[in-house]
């Protein structure tokens, strides 16, 4: 796996470099923990700092979505971030809110974003949701649309953290594998679909989107060694 990721990095595909690094560096995390041999673990650490160093990339790329554009679903947007060292998710967006809120549909699509983490490959088991109080007479429907998601969540061996600031403005969805996006109109970037029958209802990838911008970052691995 590092062997591949260096011939990736020679070969200036730095997105593919950069997860064969994490996947590198996850499987030199399971060794350590799983040896008891000192010598050997202050080896292994050794080349886990030398990997963090290559992977501590300065990786930015940006996806421009014109208007009326299709083929961005969620799987799509996400998918190859999602790798299986993936097991906590966090969520800023001030705009999760009631369902009817100006032709907005944000609890539904933040519904849809926690069942594709569900779905995997990833072994998602905490979400961490940032959002604000709905205006009006929408936060009892919020909340409760929330604490649905939540139990649900539950079910599936998934935790749902769920906190409210005033104060949110960025729009920004974080995995503990070092990868960022930021989407200009957070996850509601899909327009109204034109009828509840209509093509592009149920499947995101032909719901026509607004338009906005992505831009994908990558960040120094967290994990503890």
């Amino acid at each position: 796996t590092v062997k591949r990721a260096v011939e990736l990095d020679l070969a200036s595909r730095f997105q593919e470099s950069l997860v064969c690094y994490q996947e590198g560096i996850d499987l030199l995390l399971q060794v350590v923990k799983a040896t008891k041999d000192e010598a050997k673990k202050h080896r292994y650490r050794q080349k886990i700092s030398e990997l963090l160093f290559f992977s501590d990339g300065k990786y930015h790329k940006q996806i421009r979505i014109e208007e009326n554009a299709t083929g961005f679903g969620y799987e799509k947007l996400f998918q190859e971030y999602l790798t299986e060292i993936v097991s906590e998710v966090w969520v800023e967006d001030p705009y999760i809110r009631h369902v009817h809120q100006a032709s907005r549909y944000s609890l539904y699509n933040f519904l849809r974003f926690c069942e594709m983490l569900v779905k995997g490959p990833c072994k998602v088991k905490t979400i961490h949701l940032l959002t604000s109080y709905d205006e009006g007479n929408g936060r009892s429907q919020q909340i409760s649309g929330l604490e649905e998601i939540q139990q649900s969540l539950r079910n599936y061996g998934v935790t749902l953290n769920i906190a409210f600031s005033s104060s949110i403005h960025d729009r920004e969805i974080r995995f503990n594998n070092g990868w960022m996006i930021k989407i200009g109109r957070g996850l509601d970037y899909f327009k109204k679909p034109q009828g509840r029958f209509s093509i592009g209802y149920c499947d995101f990838d032909l719901r026509p989107c607004h338009e906005t911008t992505v831009d994908v970052f990558h960040t120094k691995h967290t994990k503890k060694m």
